[in-house]
């Protein structure tokens, strides 16, 4: 429980409220919130300004130009999306409770395992790992051998992580992931598919979170890397060597061809492919279902298949909307300059 005041401070917001001391319990959607809640409206228009003058909450988190008059305590910010992610995070958040190691969990010779740590049942862990305090593992997850995980991560069940793989602080691997299989690496001998050994590594920055059945391969050589504060969507394959940046997102259903470079703030739609060996710019956004087959510069926003720049794609789906109408008039020109023939050869004869 907060009050207005503590959550206006936490959240650099102004507070416009009759009783800064008001407690609230928990943030909720403007439907569904009651008295001992804060809900909040994205943008101000009339129809989120009926919406709130409907609900019930106590109090709103609002934009800065919101230009209604308010009946209840409002806390005025500049992006009430990001103050909301915030303030959920801040309820959601309650203290760690260190289970420590079950007896139904094995664990390998020379491990370093901090104290305060939640290991649960029918978790495996390999030789010469490293865990960090404040860390939870889910039942049924293995780590494999001189793996690291850092502090306050979570491993949530059945997910498989391989050797020598490096995780930070922070991180959240959801269930049914695996983390440093084999690279998918074959050189052709005239006959048959000759396996390259994969002998790299998988490194995970601070505060990156991995949806549910993921895969993330490890690198031929050198490490495939996941930049700090990257989020990664469930069912996403990254291949052997990628590189993503800082700060990424990459929804469900992408996959990443491998030794591919994403720069920092990449956004890139479900399903969408990217080639092997390219480079995408810092901030690129790239829509769903497209595909990146080339070198792409920061900044840009794409489309299509391959994909190209949006303004381009644009064009292209006009003239697409338009081929029908142009398909009769070449029909129709075909058939007069058919009849303008036959007029000139009776002439001729």
């Amino acid at each position: 429980m907060k009050t207005l005041k503590e959550i206006a401070q936490f959240l650099q917001g102004e507070l416009k409220a009759n009783n800064e001391d008001l407690s609230v319990q928990d943030i909720q959607a403007l439907e569904m919130a009651g008295p001992d809640h804060i809900s909040f409206a994205v943008k101000p228009s009339k129809a989120m300004a009926e919406a709130v003058g409907k609900s019930r909450a106590g109090a709103f988190i609002l934009p800065k130009n919101w230009p209604y008059p308010m009946d209840r305590p409002a806390i005025f910010v500049d992006d009430p999306y990001v103050a909301f992610a915030k303030l959920a995070t801040l309820f959601s958040t309650s203290p760690f409770n260190a289970l420590g190691i079950s007896k139904d969990a094995t664990i390998g010779k020379g491990c370093t395992i901090a104290d305060e740590v939640s290991i649960h049942a029918n978790v495996v862990i390999g030789n010469n790992v490293t865990i960090g305090p404040f860390t939870t593992i889910y039942p049924g997850s293995v780590i494999g051998d001189n793996s690291i995980i850092g502090e306050e991560t979570t491993i949530f069940p059945n997910v498989t992580i391989y050797e020598n793989t490096k995780i930070g602080n922070r991180v959240a691997i959801h269930a049914g992931t695996v983390i440093g299989s084999d690279g998918f690496g074959y050189a052709w001998d005239g006959t048959c598919h000759v396996k390259i050994p994969q002998r790299g590594c998988v490194v995970i920055e601070d505060d990156v979170e991995i949806g549910a059945n993921c895969t993330i391969d490890r690198a031929t050589f050198g490490e495939t890397r996941i930049g700090a504060g990257s989020k990664i969507d469930n069912l996403v394959q990254i291949g052997h060597n990628v590189t993503i940046g800082p700060c990424s997102i990459i929804i469900a259903q992408v996959g990443v061809a491998g030794s591919a470079k994403l720069g920092a703030g990449v956004m890139i739609g479900g399903q969408a492919g990217v080639s092997g060996h390219i480079s995408v710019g810092d901030k690129v956004k790239v829509a769903a279902q497209s595909g990146i087959t080339k070198n792409i510069p920061a900044g840009q926003t794409l489309l299509g298949s391959p994909a190209m720049p949006y303004k381009e794609w644009l064009k292209q789906q006009s003239l697409i909307k338009g081929l029908p109408i142009l398909k009769k008039e070449v029909k129709a020109l075909e058939k007069e300059i058919s009849e303008l023939k036959k007029k000139l050869e009776l002439k001729d004869e």
